[in-house]
């Protein structure tokens, strides 16, 4: 009994001592880089022996803290997705440790697979980094998809039709290890080879005029490869979205291949039009279109061959092949058109427009990781674009032919876009500095009775500097950039030459909780485009004749954004506001020449925008469900030299999405995002999509409905001009309560992944054609 309670008393002690000396082992955990604090990492406290000691998570600061900690000998073991695992050995601990500030590398070789148990996410002033959670990678067949369960600010997902967008119609640059990448090459992703998505909502200089930039941080296989399909078919309508890719590593070397098609095909197509036409003289000619069914027929191509090489983890080489073609066999409207004041008076209007696009590119991409944390890019893309079309416009009245229009259009375009960029990493920050070239030759023949012939030049060439800092939670990012821009028309003046300064700020401020505020300034350079300098004529119908402008100059845009985020517990709010001013903007203006309305352009007086936009993210249970909703509000104020004009536009989106083990539920509903642009409304779409999906191990099967509580799908367009106002709704019949059948197939083979990360995005789609179309 002595010797039992002896021990009992000597254990009490003992424990009571060790207690007594808990210690606690504390730092922070920043990239090595950028020397940004790394969030979410996970922290591992083990004996010498690697028995489990303790753990942590860092928190958005990168600060971390194990508590309860005996003294003795450790090792601190510290990973993060994305990075290199480090360890550090902790010996003869016997009093509490701040290690201060411990870097983590970027990994470029992945041998394991990673599971992330929640979905976490990372804002930092020019980037928003989103790590997805296994669930949502599982229940996702693409990169597209993907994103529909991330539910980023601002960015509208179209998960049927495999779209990415922004309100306002804003560019949505796509890479994938900052290789520039095409929707196609982004539907192709595997999920489970995505590591992180990098959300570039404030992009900096060299990204242009972009309004977001998302780039997808893969896993490369250095070995095996995959082959997958993707097939979304409609079952009452011709409508299809159809992809296959495969792609195949080797040791070095990665080959890929991907070709998407698709299809469009409806016969319930038609408009209505308001005109009213006052040609100042006392004659006013109102006249309204009433459509009947007509019919859309067209289908498009994408295709891509690319060849990456990387011989070692500081060098990659990339080639990629691309090619876009464009079939519009149909576009044909039919419509009863008769005069207000003589409504019996009808006459018989024909409409059909054929148009065909080939547009192949070339991007050849070098990047080297140079000693002392230096890096260099070049990037060099060339594009042949070549475009015909052909538009057949009669009016006719009892047999007699009133109004007979035919204009064809035989276009080539030509162009190289050369880019380099050069960054130093200090402790101070990074330095980066950039100089690109854009050159394009366009030649356009035109023949409408009579024929025109356009030889135009255009380029324009950037540099700039930039540097990116942090001063303890103020985040900074300053830039300075020059454009000299000009262009020459064969016969038609002398063109323009101009030279313009393009500052950036950045500035963020990050508060202890999860949570920021940002305030970024930027000044654009703007081009006219070549299809506005054109100096041709074409006939749009009997009243109406659109002409193009070879004196038109490039203006300067400004533009402000305030934007902030708040997280807490399951609830996320996100702000966005933005004041754009544009004096000198080019844009739409008519007037009165003899008995016609002259469609044509001009640098006005000036153009602004306020946006504000506010969004909710909540989830409730965690991956299970996830419900954003977003509302804003437009205002615009257009001031041309002949016109002045005030719009607001109230719009909302809302995404629900639930995912249970293999079953995958969603809708989304949007309201119109309408653009003000001189004197113009450019209806957004309303539409709303309910979709269910089952996901098994390398397939899944789904079906989607696009506007299944309404009866039509319309598209609103407005003129507001005293010479010709304008009303027009375009509808489709087969795009309401369209049922589409989803399917997809991944076949993956190897298991050894490595990454490299590619900087640059560029190309060319603008054709330079003047378009005739009403």
């Amino acid at each position: 009994m002595n010797k039992l309670l002896f021990t009992l008393l000597f254990c009490f002690s003992c424990a009571t001592l060790i207690f007594a000396q808990s210690l606690k082992i504390s730092g922070r955990i920043t990239d090595s880089q950028s020397k940004e604090p790394l969030e979410f990492a996970n922290v591992m406290l083990t004996t010498a022996d690697t028995t489990f000691v303790g753990g942590a998570t860092s928190n958005m600061n990168g600060d971390f803290l194990v508590e309860n900690v005996i003294p003795g000998d450790y090792r601190l073991v510290i990973s993060s997705v994305g990075y290199k695992t480090s360890e550090t050995i902790l010996q003869g601990v016997d009093e509490g440790i701040n290690l201060g500030s411990l870097e983590l590398e970027e990994n470029s070789v992945l041998l394991d697979e990673v599971t992330i148990a929640a979905s976490n996410e990372k804002s930092n002033s020019d980037r928003k980094i989103v790590f997805p959670s296994d669930k949502q990678k599982k229940s996702s067949s693409n990169g597209i998809e993907l994103l529909q369960q991330i539910a980023l600010p601002r960015l509208q997902v179209n998960a049927l039709q495999r779209t990415l967008s922004v309100p306002g119609g804003g560019e949505v640059q796509l890479r994938i290890n900052g290789i520039i990448a095409t929707n196609e090459e982004v539907i192709a992703l595997l999920p489970e080879d995505i590591i992180k998505i990098e959300y570039h909502d404030n992009p900096g200089l060299r990204y242009g005029n972009a309004a977001v930039v998302l780039d997808y941080i893969t896993k490369r296989k250095v070995s095996g490869g995959n082959v997958s399909v993707d097939f979304t078919n409609a079952i009452n309508a011709v409508w299809g979205e159809d992809q296959l890719s495969a792609k195949v590593n080797h040791k070095k070397s990665e080959f890929s291949l991907s070709y998407r098609l698709s299809t469009r095909d409806f016969y319930q197509m038609w408009r209505e039009n308001e005109e009213k036409f006052n040609f100042g003289d006392g004659n006013v000619i109102n006249r309204k279109e009433v459509g009947q069914p007509g019919h859309i027929g067209m289908y498009w191509q994408n295709a891509s061959m690319q060849y990456n090489y990387q011989p070692d983890d500081k060098t990659v080489l990339n080639a990629t092949f691309r090619y876009f073609g464009n079939e519009q066999d149909h576009l044909d409207y039919y419509s009863d058109l008769y005069f207000t004041d003589r409504p019996n008076d009808i006459l018989k209007l024909t409409d059909k427009t054929t148009a065909s696009t080939n547009r192949p590119s070339l991007d050849l991409y070098f990047q080297k990781t140079l000693p002392a944390n230096q890096l260099l890019v070049v990037n060099v893309v060339g594009t042949y674009i070549g475009s015909k079309s052909g538009r057949f416009y009669q009016e006719n009245q009892n047999g007699s032919l009133l109004s007979d229009i035919q204009n064809n259009v035989d276009g080539k375009k030509y162009s190289i876009i050369a880019e380099s960029i050069y960054e130093k990493q200090m402790k101070a920050g990074t330095f980066s500095a950039g100089l690109k070239h854009s050159h394009a030759f366009s030649d356009n023949t035109y023949t409408n009775g009579k024929r025109y012939v356009t030889e135009m030049r255009q380029a324009d060439t950037y540099a700039y500097i930039s540097f990116k800092g942090k001063q303890k939670n103020l985040e900074y990012n300053l830039g300075i950039g020059g454009t000299r821009a000009w262009s020459f028309q064969e016969g038609d003046g002398d063109g323009y030459e101009t030279y313009t300064f393009n500052p950036r700020l950045t500035l963020q401020y990050n508060f202890p909780s999860n949570a920021y505020v940002r305030i970024q300034g930027s000044v654009n350079n703007n081009q006219p485009s070549l299809s506005e300098l054109s100096a041709v004529d074409q006939r749009i119908d009997s009243l109406q004749i659109v002409r193009g402008n070879p004196l038109l100059q490039p203006y300067t845009s400004y533009q402000v954004n305030l934007s902030g985020e708040a997280r807490k517990g399951i609830f996320t709010a996100n702000l966005w506001s933005s004041y754009e001013y544009r004096p000198k903007a080019i844009m739409d203006e008519k007037f009165v020449e003899g008995n016609r309305i002259i469609n044509t352009f001009d640098n006005q007086k000036s153009w602004q925008r306020l946006s504000v936009e506010t969004t909710l993210k909540v989830k409730p249970l965690k991956d299970l469900l996830q419900v954003s909703a977003t509302g804003g509000v437009n205002h615009y104020l257009s001031d041309g030299n002949t016109y002045n004009h005030e719009y607001t536009n109230w719009f909302y989106r809302g995404d629900v999405s639930f995912v249970y083990k293999k079953v995958m539920l969603a809708f989304q509903v949007q309201s119109n995002w309408n653009w003000f642009w001189g004197e113009n409304v450019y209806g957004g779409e309303n539409y709303h999509i309910l979709q269910a999906k089952y996901n098994m191990k390398n397939c899944s099967i789904g079906l989607g409905v696009f506007n299944p509580f309404s009866d039509n799908y319309k598209v609103v367009n407005e003129n507001w001009s005293q010479h010709a106002s304008i009303k027009k709704a375009n509808y489709i019949n087969e795009s309401s309560r369209l049922v589409m059948v989803q399917f997809s197939w991944n076949l993956s083979f190897g298991r050894k992944y490595a990454s490299a990360q590619k900087k640059l995005q560029n190309s060319d789609n603008d054709s330079g054609i003047v378009t005739n179309s009403k």
